[in-house]
């Protein structure tokens, strides 16, 4: 399931738990996919905390309690871990992460808890929302197969990437343009590992974050560079997003398009992502200036003038993901889709 279906389904688990209908959730997916952003993403939509607990990092008691006596019996003190309404709040998410790499007897404590919201004594606030996530058998990762009876507990997704939905959270995030339009030049390495060579650095939507920091780290440590990149995305990757920057010293001058001059666009195939991406960057910095409706005029015109219509439809959808409806209200907008209208016309006929 893409990241975007995903969120709207953590959305539908906050209304649910008010009408009783919620069910716990657990995400599959291979390490460095988005697992852990979509739940804290989830959470900051609805103003509410995550109360994150590794469980590959807990013993049974940990989740249990210790016993002490009290006059002839014993009770268990309730971990401060675990979601209190008066130190918590009444809403939030329960996020059992790495729960496939917890051994069988801190993945038997937990039972209770995600199927009927207890432990013991302690009762998992009414407006909690719980969901885990953990890494595949075949992802080379430190997992123990699920038991049945744990697996009875959940509703099951596995979270796909998808270059869209990174791409408009990577604009939010202000990625650096560059990491974005090199991923548009080259989708497939958006996630590309292989567990069976089970590599250390390897192309994620969590690595190219790092890869991110990377560019901001060493700009002015060229020797640097390619390494500190590789070391994120692994040699292959981080190769080519090299030699992509390098290349951008031939890109159009960014300002005399968002001026409304003749700007001719690039040839090369790589370059046109380039400046499609940083243009929807520019749209984005310019959203709460007097000037966006002139600098979306302009993006807008300057994407009628890509030879393949995708790359214009790619940069129009992109900068719609990223300032929302604000782009109709643009004259030019009309004149774009009037044209695109009409390429896709002649190119049927």
């Amino acid at each position: 399931m893409q990241p975007a279906q995903l969120a709207t389904l953590l959305d539908s688990e906050f209304e649910g738990i008010e009408q009783g209908w919620h069910t716990p959730v657990m995400l599959w997916g291979a390490p460095g996919v988005g697992k852990s952003q979509i739940v804290a993403q989830a959470a900051a939509r609805h103003d509410v905390p995550v109360i994150d607990i590794r469980l590959s990092q807990m013993e049974p008691s940990d989740l249990r309690g210790i016993p002490f006596r009290q006059g002839e019996s014993v009770e268990w003190a309730i971990p401060a871990l675990l979601p209190d309404s008066q130190r918590h709040g009444d809403s939030g998410i329960l996020f059992l992460d790495e729960i496939t790499s917890a051994p069988p007897s801190v993945s038997a404590a937990a039972y209770q808890l995600i199927l009927d919201r207890r432990l013991g004594a302690y009762e998992v606030p009414e407006g909690w929302v719980i969901v885990a996530a953990g890494n595949r058998q075949g992802d080379r990762g430190v997992t123990y197969t699920m038991p049945a009876p744990l697996a009875n507990r959940f509703s099951h997704y596995e979270v796909d990437t998808h270059l869209d939905d990174w791409v408009a959270w990577a604009y939010s995030q202000k990625i650096d343009e560059r990491i974005i339009g090199f991923l548009r030049f080259r989708p497939d390495l958006l996630f590309d590992f292989d567990p069976a060579h089970n590599p250390v650095a390897f192309p994620s939507p969590r690595s190219w974050e790092f890869a991110h920091r990377a560019l901001k780290k060493f700009a002015n440590l060229p020797t640097l560079l390619l390494g500190g990149l590789q070391a994120c995305v692994g040699p292959a990757a981080g190769i080519e997003l090299h030699a992509f920057v390098s290349n951008l010293d031939n890109m159009p001058d960014l300002d005399s398009i968002l001026r409304g001059e003749e700007v001719p666009t690039p040839k090369e195939i790589d370059l046109q992502y380039a400046v499609a991406a940083a243009l929807v960057g520019r749209a984005i910095k310019a959203r709460q200036s007097d000037e966006a409706q002139v600098v979306y005029g302009h993006i807008l015109n300057y994407a009628q003038r890509f030879r393949e219509r995708e790359m214009g439809v790619m940069l129009v959808s992109d900068m719609f993901r990223a300032i929302g409806d604000d782009l109709f209200r643009v004259p030019e907008f009309a004149q774009w889709a009037k044209h695109v209208g009409e390429v896709l016309l002649h190119s049927d006929s």
